[in-house]
């Protein structure tokens, strides 16, 4: 899908079309959530399982695995999809200096 001069990456009901749409759909998610949600782009990360255990040894508490899980997928996805940044001034782009 094209809207305007941005492409649309698709994955189910998931649009990104720059990398901040990536870390805003991020943000939200907990931990039960976050592996529910990125199951579908099945991401390159350690598996829940090792991620779990780690927590209950208490190597590692939870939402500093998720903060790095999340910058992980998001990272991935970025390049994955080849994301641009958002253009900031979006109306400086339309300029012309002719």
């Amino acid at each position: 899908m094209r809207r305007g001069d941005t492409i649309r990456h698709t994955v189910g009901m998931v649009f990104f079309e720059d990398r901040d749409d990536v870390r805003e759909w991020l943000a939200p998610l907990d931990f039960e959530a976050f592996w529910r949600e990125v199951a579908l782009f099945e991401p390159d990360i350690e598996p829940r399982e090792i991620c779990e255990a780690d927590i209950a040894s208490g190597e590692v508490d939870e939402a500093t695995v998720l903060e790095v899980l999340k910058q992980m997928v998001w990272l991935e996805l970025c390049e994955r999809f080849h994301l641009p940044w958002r253009d900031r001034a979006p109306w400086h782009s339309k300029c012309s200096l002719q």
